[in-house]
């Protein structure tokens, strides 16, 4: 399976618009359960997420409304010892890192499609959901998520393309429905045995906070257990309580995904001081430091709100309608943004002012005209 997905993201990343060709064997095209479109990095990417830039401190490409995250960075900086020392200057900017699939019915790849795979033996858990309360019993669904390493700016070869970007191909990394975690919430403490600590009343209730905080701007670092205006962030499964919509539910579990697997040391930081000279892991989650990107069945190129990335938790009330709708838009994909913090070295013609000069708008409207 693998491979097969290696050789779908080889054609991807060649040219784009392209007809995937399905290979024979197992997997099947899109059916009237699995329906879905092929991502198109270029026109279905709003581009300007990846701003602002700064260079040595100095906003060099400015964003809309969407607010910054402003980091312990230092202008002029260092990386290495003794023979190894690297000296430089701080380039900041935000970069399409990862994207999460979040789906109905196990095996089913929207992104890619429509892709229906034949697991064979290895089944796995479709959507549960309660029609309506019981009494005392709550409304609940599940979800699958399949997370894929899409590294855009390095895949296309466009933007920056020198060590400050994670330089990994696309790829499908990892699957929900082959995690025993993933539907056993009881099991899933394993992992954040100190969920218990957020399940209090207290503990819920101030989640309000951190859903107008993520509004208005950003959500609140401390409060990290709360996704702001989605939910819980724990438990770290597929199931969740109250769901509004379905765009609420994708952004939930992209969140919790992302948590899972920050801590599992899968998904790495790389803002700071300490993330100038690469990528270091840290057991927590650091919201405001991620935006997310619908890219599915909605794509958000158009800047509502004045931006077409959203913050962590922010309601998607304010700009989600229209966005999912019955049947054939029910299962989503979410583009992550990370923040990126690095130290260029000033040498030769890797200088900052080149980096920069390539991620401008200049830069960024070339793109679209491809």
């Amino acid at each position: 399976m693998t491979s097969r997905f290696r050789q779908t993201a080889a054609a991807l990343a060649a040219a784009f618009p392209l007809i995937l060709a399905i290979p024979a064997g197992p997997a099947q095209a899109a059916t009237a359960s699995c329906p879905g479109r092929i991502i198109n990095p270029v026109t279905d990417i709003c581009w300007s997420c990846l701003l602002p830039i700064t260079a040595a401190g100095a906003t060099v490409a400015k964003s809309g409304s969407l607010p910054d995250y402003d980091t312990d960075a230092k202008p002029v900086c260092s990386c290495g010892t003794g023979v190894n020392l690297r000296v430089g200057v701080s380039l900041s900017f935000w970069e399409p890192l990862r994207t999460a699939e979040v789906v109905r019915h196990s095996w089913c790849f929207p992104s890619l499609g429509g892709l229906e795979m034949e697991p064979g033996d290895l089944r796995a858990k479709d959507q549960g959901r309660t029609p309506k309360r019981f009494g005392t019993t709550r409304r609940t669904a599940f979800w699958q998520v399949h997370w894929y390493h899409s590294p855009w700016l390095f895949v296309l070869e466009t933007l920056l393309d020198h060590q400050c970007l994670e330089q990994a191909p696309w790829d499908l990394a990892y699957l929900s429905e082959l995690d025993p975690l993933w539907d056993d919430t009881l099991l899933s403490f394993v992992l954040t045995p100190e969920a218990a600590l957020t399940t209090s009343g207290a503990a819920i209730g101030v989640c309000a906070v951190d859903c107008v905080l993520a509004s208005a701007g950003a959500s609140e670092k401390t409060l990290y257990w709360c996704s702001g205006c989605q939910g819980s962030v724990f438990p770290l499964s597929g199931w969740m309580a109250g769901q509004n919509s379905p765009l609420q539910a994708w952004h939930l579990m992209a969140h919790r995904f992302a948590q899972k697997l920050t801590r599992e040391g899968v998904l790495w930081t790389a803002h700071g001081q300490k993330g100038q000279c690469g990528p270091y892991w840290q057991p927590i989650f650091e919201k405001p430091a991620w935006r997310t990107q619908l890219i599915y069945p909605s794509r958000t190129t158009s800047k509502e709100t004045g931006a077409c990335c959203q913050p962590l938790g922010r309601s998607t009330a304010i700009w989600g309608s229209g966005k999912s709708w019955p049947y054939t838009g029910e299962d989503g994909a979410v583009l992550l943004w990370r923040k990126r913090d690095c130290c260029v070295a000033v040498s030769g013609t890797d200088v900052a002012t080149a980096s920069v000069h390539s991620s401008t708008a200049e830069g960024i409207a070339a793109l679209r005209a491809e």
